[in-house]
């Protein structure tokens, strides 16, 4: 478990790096590596985040930029930001309220939460203590009952749509966690499947007890067709996360899909697939205008979260930029982090002659 959450640590993270330096310095050994970890050389980690610094942004000037809106539509919210949180797991090894003290992080931001199936709070405690908007990510279980039961607890509690993972059949080879012999910490559950008696891991042993969860439990025989059986069995729209290329985002909208988040897993899963920041502009061009195309991956500044946009990306979504600032002061460190990425979005804005949302268009872009 984490340091107790001090507040008055924030006035040292001026970014989101700073703000790792200092959740670093309050998280166990395990939960600091299981956060930050990629899958294998961690090659895709990496290159997540030097895509977005290779992009170039060539700058409007002239432009009056003395009040600026940085908010957005999506699925029928209003932002203020095209920043959320992205779905992760287990935040109870951040902070005690773990997933609470998020939420209410995002609401207090005015953005949506992504919530994990992961969760060490169940999804009724999180949407019931959210001031905003709670979405539900989902990994489809072998046993399809259990599927369903999920997507009708998160729509029973309030939950405005489904995020489906799609690029984790089986668990990625995180090399930080096989040596940490990765588990969670004794009392510490998968609230969300404790009804199904899925929600203890495997005990500790001289290999990921995520990867083994996986392994017996996550269905692979996922298809394009199971798009179309989730939509079939909720009202929610259902988001399709993981894809990287032009063609699979087209057959997840024919199948049903609501929209796609371009995402290989914060570099988790695959080592060496492409960068997101990369494949983004042909995975907008490949669905309709207004099917929403999200992005995660490598996102730690305001200039990147332009550069999405600029690139056809309705929002990022964050994920270890979150759970840095709530490790380091929970709930306030987490709406740390998402204000650190407006502040600095806003200065882009004005910098890139851009007063609204609309006017980051793609000529600001050079590679």
């Amino acid at each position: 478990m984490a340091k107790e959450p001090d507040s008055r640590r924030l006035d040292e993270a001026l970014n989101i790096f700073d703000l790792e330096r200092l959740a670093s310095e309050s998280l166990t050994k395990m939960a600091y590596d299981y956060y930050r970890s990629g899958a294998h050389d961690e090659l895709t980690l990496r290159e997540n985040r030097r895509a977005w610094e290779r992009i170039a942004l060539r700058h409007r000037v002239l432009v009056d930029v003395s009040t600026r809106d940085a908010s957005t539509e999506l699925l029928g919210h209003r932002l203020t930001m095209p920043i959320m949180v992205a779905p992760t797991a287990f935040h109870g090894l951040a902070c005690e309220a773990g997933e609470l003290a998020t939420a209410r992080a995002a609401g207090r931001a005015r953005t949506i939460m992504i919530l994990s199936t992961l969760s060490t709070t169940a999804v009724e405690e999180v949407v019931a203590t959210a001031a905003g908007p709670v979405w539900f990510q989902l990994y489809v279980y072998k046993d399809r009952e259990v599927t369903r039961g999920l997507v009708q607890r998160a729509e029973a509690a309030g939950c405005e749509a489904l995020v489906v993972t799609v690029d984790a059949p089986l668990l990625g080879v995180r090399e930080r966690d096989v040596r940490n012999g990765f588990g969670l910490p004794e009392g510490m559950r998968v609230q969300n499947l404790l009804p199904a008696g899925m929600g203890e891991l495997p005990p500790r042993a001289r290999e990921s007890g995520l990867a083994t969860y996986f392994f017996e439990l996550v269905d692979t025989s996922l298809s394009f067709a199971d798009i179309g059986w989730l939509a079939s069995i909720t009202k929610l729209p259902v988001l399709v996360k993981g894809v990287v290329r032009g063609d699979d985002a087209r057959r997840a909208v024919d199948s049903g899909a609501a929209g796609i988040v371009v995402s290989n897993h914060g570099g988790r899963q695959l080592d060496t697939s492409v960068a997101t920041a990369d494949v983004l502009a042909e995975v907008v061009a490949a669905v309709a205008a207004d099917v929403p195309v999200l992005v995660d991956g490598g996102v730690r500044r305001g200039t990147d979260v332009l550069k999405a946009v600029a690139l056809g990306a309705r929002a990022v979504l964050v994920g270890r930029a979150v759970l840095w600032g709530l490790a380091a002061a929970g709930e306030d460190g987490a709406l740390h982090a998402l204000e650190l990425l407006r502040q600095e979005l806003d200065v882009a804005m004005a910098l890139c002659g851009c007063p609204t949302i609309a006017d980051i268009t793609a000529d600001l872009v050079a590679r």
